[in-house]
């Protein structure tokens, strides 16, 4: 399986990114995409993530600026984010594991190499 992250970059306080990742590979009929981040100096974090039945989870941080949402069809997962703040600031990434969602990174066995993103 091979995750590739694409729409990272940099925008001013308030502006918007839509973050792509998608699964090559991928066959499992039941699984979980999310989105983590590491910022420096920092562990990393969720943001999001979102099963096969399009069952989501946010983390505080990003509830009401952040969607996330599933092509099952083209096994590709989205991260609109609006309203970004300086605080989002960090290394996007992609994990993938089969079943259902974890809010622990260890718990996933694929990821993406990241896309960074920078708010200013």
């Amino acid at each position: 399986v091979q995750l590739v992250e694409s729409g990272g970059g940099s925008v001013q306080v308030g502006g918007s990114l839509r973050l792509s990742c998608s699964a090559a590979g991928y066959s499992d009929a039941s699984y979980c995409m999310g989105w983590f981040r590491q910022a420096t100096n920092s562990e990393r974090e969720g943001v999001a993530v979102i099963d096969t039945d399009g069952i989501t989870t946010y983390a505080d941080s990003a509830k009401g600026r952040f969607t996330i949402s599933l092509d099952t069809a083209k096994n590709t997962m989205y991260l609109q984010m609006n309203s970004l703040k300086p605080e989002d600031t960090a290394m996007y990434y992609c994990a993938a594991r089969p079943g259902a969602c974890s809010w622990k990174d260890q718990d996933y066995n694929n990821w993406g190499q990241g896309t960074q993103v920078t708010v200013s």
